[in-house]
């Protein structure tokens, strides 16, 4: 299986690249993305390092861009996305770069600036042109109000009419000081209440509301406003009514005192308003064109500035030689790589117009090399359910292509219904069909992106549900009877009036019986033939089908999840061979495999022989029981088989059961301390042998024991310091000891975690069913076109119950036991999780990020 048995094997390379190359190199290998670089100035501050300006330049470039891209956006201007993935820009157009984004950037602060500053004149001038219409009826009723004072005819109706303040305001209106502005209308009533308390009711307040909502200059949002006009007396009170107004933020304008002066500076007022709209509407236009070009570049110029600006960031990783002329780079990738990236070094030296060649040169160390394991569209998402749990060690065993497979089976097993399984199906194949169309509209709702990401998982989800559900013969909780049943019924038993043939002391009348109570042993009912495919769909119509059901879904759980775990010791066998550990074939690999069949192997064995026997044809409660067999063999009880009082549940399964019982029991009971000691002990001798063998040396010598620990190859020109662990027998004791009890102890509870496999089968199966009887029953139940009116509603609210609970959250909830089933109970048998990931410098991956990052 190559690369995707194990992940791939890596090298440690130094790069020698010239300095005029160095920038044209690490853009080809950051469009091939099959290196990680490695930072050989960890100690070094950001701002010491040696292309920091350059970097900075690239953040004051991305700033400038994040402005227009804001603008962009305010405006609703759609920004062009071509798909287009251009090469890094060379160093010397950066310049342009720069230059043109300067440009743009101060051209939108000036049409900016201007904007606002004509908004601002425009607000002011219409705030004026509604005081100056407002106040104007203010002092058309303070005229009136004056005739009315001075008119001794005025009747008591029109003194109850104008009251006595407006009376009284509107005979004093021309002789008092007045001011008029604009406050916001949600302060008139605490800018009422303030006035009145702090001129202690020696001022009027006048105030209307200006019907159209204004735009605030500065953030662009519509305001309510009102209008007022207060009238006092007294330089001291028209002092206080003005700090008042500044306090609450209110906008004071001039007003004229006469009618006439107060028409004159109107129509000046609507004639700046004219020629403020033209004016706007030229600036707007203007604002709007240089957005609509900025808009069809503005993505290519992202892509660019990031590239530029990781390939600095990348540069600054790198050393100086002594010369200052040489870039000295570490870097892991691939060993089947190695010619690509050769070939990309190439590429960017000939690109840079530089003589010298750059040189790649591997490495020997004794890191930890990180984890590299090539996915690709279909492998991607189960890869990363793997990588949730742990990043695998170095050429560890990969569980992925075995995932692709029994994860999704094991779903099946929990989510088993051919109808719903059509369903998930169908929406999986059509995110798989539509997957670039899809991909290209980059839609940003999360949930979308989990269920897209997933689609494959999705697909094999609901084909394997389609296969289970088949087995099952579950098709939303109804059965179909595809190959006809192996059930007859006895038209001598079973008939419509009640009468029984000849020689029955019982019959059952089906015109008043829904369910009947299935009985293998009976066999006038049961021809003995086997259903070709899956169960047979006349236990739909059984009492008893809970029975049949429960106890063939739980033993087929038990199945599974042994043969689960089987498979997972036997993957640790190709991991201890491949790190060449004899020792742990010997003492873990071995005595795992022998402890699981001794007992859950031998139990798997039990259950496929009670299947294989037809107990039925004696008695259907003749067969023995495989949970009391489990605990009789641990305990050496046997029952009497010629006793007649012991019940048959304690019976034998077959003849010779006890002595093969008791070697099996005794297997494991030794797998234990040979788990638990043997390899201590080993080690410990190793350890002893290996350190007199040292001093022996170093004495004939004369060296020190360390001196042959240094690893010696042609190619080598890195060497860390990495002191050997010292052995400690305590500490390996311990371990062992650990792992041991966690075998053992695990073996039983991982056995049982499997059984969710049963328990969550059986409540989907029974909550479709539930969910079928009880809202299908309303519909059915009325006859004739009211009825199929209902039925119509009825299936519509039942389809939707469907979707939401049984493919939802049922779904959910069986994609999680069946991650947890991986993780805890198929992983934990051969997979470690303790490396890194590989994480390569790619451009592709730089741009993805950033792109999740901006939304």
């Amino acid at each position: 299986m190559g690369a995707l048995f194990r992940s791939e094997e890596m090298t440690l390379c130094q790069l020698f690249l010239q300095s005029e190359a160095a920038y044209a190199c690490v853009s080809e290998l950051g469009e091939l993305g099959l290196v990680q670089f490695r930072d050989l100035n960890p100690d070094v501050s950001a701002f010491q390092r040696k292309f920091v300006n350059e970097v900075r330049r690239c953040d004051e470039m991305e700033r400038k861009l994040r402005f227009l891209e804001k603008e962009i956006k305010k405006d609703g201007i759609p920004m062009l996305d071509t798909g287009d993935n251009p090469d890094a820009p060379a160093p010397r157009e950066m310049i342009d770069l720069e230059a043109t984004f300067e440009k743009l950037e101060n051209e939108m602060k000036e049409v900016n600036s201007n904007s606002e500053a004509l908004k601002r004149n425009y607000l002011e001038l219409t705030e004026l042109k509604h005081i100056l219409r407002k106040t104007q009826n203010f002092f058309d009723e303070a005229e009136i109000h004056h005739q009315a004072m001075n008119d001794p005819a005025l009747s008591e109706e029109n003194v109850g009419l104008l009251g006595e303040d407006g009376l009284r305001a509107g005979g004093q209106a021309l002789r008092l000081g007045f001011v008029a502005g604009v406050i916001l209308r949600e302060r008139i009533p605490a800018f009422e209440k303030m006035l009145w308390r702090a001129c202690r009711g020696n001022v009027f307040l006048k105030q209307a509301e200006i019907e159209t909502p204004l735009e605030d200059p500065l953030t662009g949002d519509q305001v309510n406003k009102s209008v007022f006009i207060i009238f006092f007396q007294g330089d001291q009170l028209k002092s206080r009514v003005k700090k008042i107004c500044e306090g609450f933020r209110a906008t004071l304008y001039p007003c004229p005192e006469t009618p006439a002066e107060r028409r004159e500076m109107a129509i000046g007022v609507m004639t700046r308003i004219e020629d403020l709209n033209t004016v706007l509407g030229q600036t707007q236009d203007h604002r709007h064109r240089v957005l609509v070009a900025a808009a069809k570049n503005i993505k290519v110029w992202f892509i660019k500035v990031k590239k530029i600006k990781a390939i600095y960031h990348t540069l600054n990783m790198f050393n100086l030689d002594v010369t200052q002329k040489c870039l000295i780079a570490e870097c892991w990738c691939p060993v089947a790589d190695l010619d690509k990236i050769q070939l990309a070094l190439r590429r960017g030296t000939e690109q840079s117009g530089s003589s010298v060649p750059s040189i790649l040169n591997r490495m020997t160390t004794r890191q930890e090399p990180p984890t590299y394991n090539r996915v690709n569209k279909f492998t991607t998402a189960f890869q990363g359910i793997v990588d949730a749990y742990g990043v695998a060690n170095y050429r560890e065993v990969n569980p992925t292509p075995y995932t692709v497979i029994t994860f999704p089976f094991l779903f099946a097993v929990m989510f088993g219904d051919a109808g719903h399984g059509i369903i998930m199906f169908l929406f999986a194949l059509f995110l798989v069909l539509r997957e670039k169309q899809l991909a290209a509209a980059k839609i940003d709702d999360e949930i979308f992106k989990m269920l897209f990401g997933g689609r494959y998982i999705i697909l094999l989800m609901g084909i394997f549900s389609i296969y289970t559900g088949v087995i099952y013969n579950d098709w939303f909780s109804k059965s179909i009877n595809i190959f006809g049943s192996a059930w007859i019924a006895d038209i001598n038993r079973y008939t419509a009036n009640g009468s029984c043939g000849a020689g029955y002391a019982e019959c059952v009348n089906l015109s008043n019986t829904k369910d009947v109570q299935l009985n293998p042993a009976n066999a006038s009912e049961f021809t003995g033939k086997v259903y070709p495919f899956g169960v047979d769909p006349i236990w739909q119509l059984s009492t008893n089908k809970i029975t049949l059901l429960n106890s063939y879904k739980m033993k087929l759980s038990v199945i599974l999840g042994v043969g689960q775990m089987l498979f997972g010791i036997f993957l640790s066998f190709f991991n201890h061979r491949h790190f060449k550990k004899p020792i742990n074939i010997f003492c873990e690999f071995i005595p795992h495999i022998i402890f699981l069949m001794c007992i859950f192997g031998y139990l798997n064995i039990l259950i496929l022989w009670k299947w294989a026997t037809p107990y039925y044809v004696q008695n259907s409660a003749a067969a023995p029981s495989l949970l009391l067999g489990l605990i009789n063999m641990f305990l050496f009880k046997y029952a009497d088989e010629n006793d007649t009082n012991v019940p048959v549940s304690s019976k034998l399964f077959y003849s010779g059961q006890k002595p093969i019982q008791f070697m099996l029991v005794a297997l494991a009971a030794i797998c234990v301390p040979w788990i638990m000691l043997v390899k201590p002990y080993i080690l410990y001798k190793r350890n002893k042998s290996k350190t007199a063998r040292r001093a022996l040396m170093s004495e004939a010598n004369g060296a020190t024991p360390n001196d042959q620990d240094v690893i010696h190859h042609p190619e080598q020109v890195h060497q860390e310091n990495i002191p050997e662990e010292e052995f400690q027998i305590g500490e390996v004791v311990i371990i062992q000891v650990i792992h041991t009890i966690e075998f053992c102890l695990g073996c039983i509870s991982n056995t049982a975690s499997y059984l969710r496999l049963w328990a969550l089968s059986l409540a989907h199966a029974e909550l479709s069913d539930v969910l079928w009887s009880m809202v299908f029953r309303v519909g059915l139940s009325i006859n004739g076109w009211a009825g199929a009116a209902v039925l119509i509603f009825v299936f519509i609210f039942w389809s939707v119950l469907t979707l939401a609970v049984l493919l939802v959250m049922e779904g959910l909830s069986a994609f999680l036991h069946a991650i947890r089933l991986h993780w805890i109970e198929f992983q934990n048998k051969f997979y470690t999780g303790m490396g890194y990931k590989f994480v390569p410098f790619s451009f592709d991956q730089i741009l993805e990020t950033s792109h999740i990052e901006a939304e």
